[in-house]
């Protein structure tokens, strides 16, 4: 006779969710993915948690807040689409701003141009790089979940890519920087370069000999020559 199945930690079930909804995203991934990965039956995994939606909640609080998942009740009861929301709205809140950006859109450039650029780009990346699994896991469950897309894309990305807007603005205005087309599209390409590099690339299984530092300083690089003035760069290269 079978001995019962010894319990997991939760976290061991979160850490699974969390792979199998980074892979597939939420509506392709099932019950029987996460039990795969773990050796369980399908039906163990709802000791654990009570629905589909439980289980991406416990990989939501797995990425976003590791220390919760200790605290949370057994089964993991299914949340409704305003507590995801709320979830990630709340570790959203708690995370330190992009404060040279947010200097940047809103004064007076107090160092260089490609100094300043430089610095925005810097803090941009290392906030993606450091953030990048849940940053990741929310993206891809948000593509299929009406609730958490218009929280992520139109509330979140969307004023990021305003707030660079606005300092692009500022800046070709005072002629600091090379006017652009579009200046949405520059502040886009900004976001969405950092974002692949930072982010992207580690699903990516044809960039897995680019290196963090590798990619860190090429971003820089080319997105800071790609803006600044001729009379900015020769300025800068006499400082």
């Amino acid at each position: 006779m079978r001995g019962r199945v010894p319990i997991r930690p939760l976290e061991e079930i979160a850490d699974a969710a969390v792979g199998v909804f980074l892979e597939r995203g939420f509506r392709p991934a099932g019950i029987s993915d996460v039990a795969a990965a773990l050796g369980l039956s399908h039906g163990a995994v709802y000791t654990y948690v009570k629905s589909k939606q439980a289980l991406l909640h416990l990989a939501l609080v797995r990425s976003l807040r590791p220390d919760a998942v200790a605290g949370l009740a057994v089964p993991v009861p299914t949340p409704t689409a305003e507590e995801v929301v709320a979830l990630v709205e709340s570790w959203a809140g708690e995370q330190a701003a992009l404060p040279l950006l947010a200097r940047a859109s809103t004064g007076p450039p107090g160092l260089s141009t490609t100094a300043e650029l430089g610095a925005v780009v810097d803090e941009l990346y290392a906030f993606v790089e450091q953030n990048r699994t849940a940053l990741q896991l929310v993206e891809g469950c948000a593509e299929q979940l009406p609730d958490l897309a218009q929280w992520y894309f139109v509330q979140r990305r969307r004023a990021m890519v305003e707030q660079i807007s606005t300092y692009l603005t500022d800046r070709i205005s005072a002629g600091l920087l090379r006017p652009v087309p579009d200046v949405q599209v520059a502040a886009r390409f900004i976001v969405e370069t950092v974002a692949w590099f930072a982010m992207h690339r580690h699903g990516d299984p044809d960039s897995r000999m680019l290196t963090d530092d590798d990619c860190r300083r090429t971003v820089h690089h080319l997105l800071v020559a790609a803006f600044p003035t001729p009379t900015e760069e020769s300025h800068d290269r006499d400082r």
